[in-house]
């Protein structure tokens, strides 16, 4: 079902047994995601869990959205510590007491994508890392409270921006959330923030079956980002710490409906 064009590009509205695809996927995604809770501690490598995350994904017969997507080599992204996005799982990358590590995931069942994230201490860490953690994902609960036919995009990023901002961190904005169904980024981009500069963006009406992935990420020190010699790994250009929460979440004409909810 076709949308409004945004800068050219079609904003697709989800149909009814499009959105039972796309919970069913994300319904693995969920499944996925608690059990790599289970596994993460330290000495585990995050390897090790791209194995666990690609087994339990094929053995549900589902895909792994990234592994391949655009060349990526995994199933996962390990975002240890400074990394914000797009770590790339490593048999040398031990998880260590202290660190935190965010876990990006996606999930086709019959050509429809979920994608969401967590992050997670391993063992006891600091009190700022744990405040960090905190905000970032009650960013991600305040923009989906915004997710309603009618709202904007603007919106959504005004909430994220602005509770991060308010509690002494920074919101990330070279990266952006994204829409999503048939392909893992489709159009609309979601910032966590608001440029006037981009107004079309923003100012973009949600309308029922609209699927989007908001996924706020959130430095503990400045907003800069730098990319690796990989070509994937994107770490804080001071290499202060990130956080990084994600759900897939439809409009419904009663609201919002997480897909990617356990």
């Amino acid at each position: 079902m076709n949308g409004p064009r945004i800068g050219g590009h079609k904003v697709t509205r989800k149909s009814q047994a499009e959105l039972e695809t796309m919970r069913h996927a994300g319904r693995i995604h969920a499944r996925v995601m608690r059990r790599l809770r289970e596994v993460i501690e330290p000495g585990v490598s995050t390897l090790h869990l791209d194995t666990v995350a690609e087994e339990m994904i094929r053995d549900a017969g589902a895909e792994p959205s990234f592994k391949g997507y655009r060349g990526y080599p995994a199933t996962i992204c390990a975002e240890l510590n400074d990394i914000v996005v797009h770590g790339i799982p490593s048999d040398d990358e031990l998880l260590r007491q202290g660190d935190i590590l965010g876990i990006d995931l996606g999930v086709c069942w019959e050509g429809y994508h979920s994608d969401g994230a967590f992050t997670v201490g391993i063992g006891e860490i600091d009190d700022e890392l744990r405040r960090l953690m905190a905000v970032t994902e009650q960013s991600l609960e305040l923009g989906l409270a915004q997710v309603k036919a009618g709202a904007t995009i603007r919106d959504i990023a005004g909430a994220v921006q602005a509770y991060v901002e308010a509690a002494g961190f920074s919101v990330v904005r070279a990266l952006v959330g994204h829409g999503i169904g048939r392909s893992p980024h489709e159009p609309p981009q979601v910032p966590n923030f608001i440029e006037d500069d981009n107004s079309r963006v923003y100012e973009l009406t949600l309308e029922p079956g609209m699927v989007l992935a908001i996924e706020p990420m959130v430095n503990a020190g400045g907003p800069e980002v730098v990319t690796g010699d990989d070509g994937w790994t994107v770490r804080t250009a001071d290499g202060s710490i990130s956080a990084h929460y994600e759900h897939t979440v439809a409009v419904t004409e009663d609201g919002m409906w997480i897909l990617t909810a356990p």
